[in-house]
């Protein structure tokens, strides 16, 4: 097999052609980059999963051609591919970013996506089940302003508290309408009646529901902290759904519905005052979406800190709006 003749110097058409239309770009780089990521689970040991990164720079020279997107890729490579993904391992990426492409950049950007598995127990009996939760990492770096968003989303049941208070109106009427002309009332009979299909004769809708969260970071933080924003809204909202269950774990987690009755408004609140309470979140934003089992569309409350400057509750990012 004919090899190809070794030239001197291969021709590098981005770094010496000049740009055909000379302008300033905003970001440029790559996106759906697949690559392995390495995460501190607390068990002592870093995970490996999926990732798919995107990694920009933008161009602040109008009359350079392009970017080198093979450093991009290999600075991602070598250190994300070695090192356990924390807050100080991307400030090192996007610091490389912008020193392989010094003179043509002043601001790098790196996304990555990827899913998060937590076995959790269940609620009664003794077994347990992985949930997935699907988080987003974006980091940037701007001179020395280094910024860090995390967001995620958490999925729970919700159940009307109008639908509840109509339900038990109809056993209020069936139990009247059963137990009339009855001088006295045998409890038994009464025990009997409740666990009867002819009793409970109407039940509140329910639903499966999504709390969707945008965090502005503190870069405080040594390592990102996953678990402890789940269960931060998990513990707030009350009603996580639940992945092996007995029939014990089921009715417990039927209690915890008619004890946490909420409308999406209700679950926003929970969520920002769970929010509100970690000095190191500097920004949040929380979308709680009920899937609705009553109507074809879906019920939607969003709340955000209020830091000036900070998120806007539509701000025409993809995430403020339902997907």
């Amino acid at each position: 097999m004919t090899k190809p003749t070794k030239t001197a110097e291969m021709p590098d058409i981005a770094s010496h052609a000049k740009a055909q239309v000379a302008g300033r770009l905003d970001w440029v780089g790559m996106n759906h980059i697949e690559m392995p990521l390495l995460l501190d689970t607390g068990g002592g040991h870093p995970v490996q999963t999926t990732a798919r990164i995107s990694a920009f720079v933008d161009l602040d020279e109008p009359d350079t051609r392009g970017i080198h997107m093979s450093r991009l890729y290999l600075h991602l490579d070598r250190t994300l591919g070695e090192q356990t993904l924390t807050p100080l391992t991307l400030r090192r990426v996007l610091k490389d970013f912008l020193g392989s492409h010094e003179g043509l950049s002043t601001q790098a950007m790196v996304r990555i996506d990827f899913d998060y598995l937590i076995k959790r127990k269940s609620l009664v009996s003794d077994n347990s089940g992985w949930k997935r939760y699907p988080f987003s990492l974006i980091a940037s770096l701007q001179g020395k302003n280094f910024e860090l968003e995390m967001a995620y989303q958490v999925i729970y049941s919700s159940t009307c508290p109008c639908s509840a208070a109509l339900a038990r109106q109809l056993i209020q009427d069936q139990f009247r309408k059963d137990f009339a002309g009855q001088d006295s009332l045998d409890p038994q009979a009464v025990v009997d009646w409740l666990g009867s299909e002819q009793g409970i004769v109407a039940t509140p809708h329910s639903q499966r529901s999504a709390a969707d969260v945008r965090l502005q970071l503190s870069p405080s933080y040594e390592a990102f902290p996953f678990v402890e924003m789940i269960d931060a809204i998990e513990d707030a909202l009350k009603t996580p759904v639940q992945a092996a269950v007995k029939r014990e774990d089921e009715q417990a987690f039927a209690l915890l519905n008619g004890q946490n009755l909420m409308f999406c408004e209700d679950a926003a609140r929970r969520v920002q005052a769970a929010l509100e309470s970690r000095d190191r979140v500097l920004d949040f934003w929380a979308r709680c979406s009920h899937f609705e089992s009553l109507h074809p569309h879906n019920a939607v409350s969003i709340v955000t800190k209020g830091v000036e400057g900070g998120y806007e509750p539509i701000d025409g990012h993809p995430s403020a709006w339902a997907e």
